[in-house]
């Protein structure tokens, strides 16, 4: 991307567009190839999942340093308010981390945000001096409320977490994107390059996946496809595209040919 094309959150700049997760690979040693062929600046941990404190044991943080990357610890797995607090201020003990990617789930096989419980638990988190990050229903009502909580970061699922059906409701998508004076990520559902694509052709920030590179048959090779994807999604929708039209419009001209 251009040297002045840069994304902000929370006041920290970054130029990848890509945020990627660090769970679900074969190996730690794929972990770091697949993050490195990305080209991603921050990583998001799952801190309940992740070592990153027993030195007895192999650590995240040997293999993905975290003085090449911004860490982005989440909540993935806390199904209540309670459960996501008070993960986030655990790994702020352990790690000093502030800014936080806060999500809550609900129930299996949907696993779908539990919003209720979102709005309670950000309430807390930002009190406590978080820049909170939120994963969110694609709801443009809940995002602005969110946004408003003083969420610094907006993050609605393009479909259920770990699905690959990729961005199912691309409306809200836009709907969310066109009113948040925050960034807006997609989060959640993105299962190949394309999809990829399409979420920054409808002016995301950023995209955030994890599943569709540590389930690839070939990690690496599909972490550097995404990154692609991402810049010319992102490329795609400066540019602006054509407008749909149901009539054909040839591109030779139909008159002044040459009989």
């Amino acid at each position: 991307m251009p040297e002045d094309d840069h994304w902000t959150v929370a006041g920290r700049r970054f130029r990848s567009r890509l945020i990627v997760g660090t769970g679900r690979y074969k190996s730690l040693e794929e972990t770091a190839a697949s993050i490195a062929a990305s080209g991603a600046e921050m990583v998001t941990v799952a801190v309940r999942r992740v070592n990153l404190s027993d030195a007895s044991a192999p650590m995240l943080q040997d293999f993905v340093p975290p003085t090449r990357y911004t860490y982005l610890p989440n909540t993935a797995g806390c199904h209540t308010a309670q459960e996501a607090v008070r993960t986030l201020r655990l790994a702020r003990e352990a790690g000093g981390w502030n800014l936080v990617k806060l999500e809550v789930l609900g129930p299996p096989p949907f696993l779908y945000p539990d919003m209720a419980a979102t709005f309670e638990a950000a309430a807390a988190l930002i009190a406590d001096n978080f820049e909170v990050m939120v994963y969110c229903a694609d709801d443009p009502v809940a995002a602005k409320r969110l946004e408003e909580m003083g969420c610094v970061a907006i993050m609605p699922l393009g479909a259920p977490i770990g699905s690959g059906m990729g961005v199912v409701n691309p409306y809200m998508i836009r709907a969310i994107k066109q009113q948040a004076k925050v960034p807006v990520l997609v989060d959640a559902g993105i299962g190949t390059a394309s999809e990829a694509a399409v979420a920054m052709e409808l002016g995301c920030d950023a995209v955030l996946l994890n599943s569709a590179i540590a389930h690839a048959r070939d990690p690496v090779r599909m972490a550097e496809a995404m990154k692609h994807a991402v810049i010319a999604g992102r490329h795609a929708f400066l540019a602006g595209r054509m407008p749909r039209d149901y009539r054909a419009d040839p591109s030779s001209p139909v008159s002044g040919t040459i009989a």
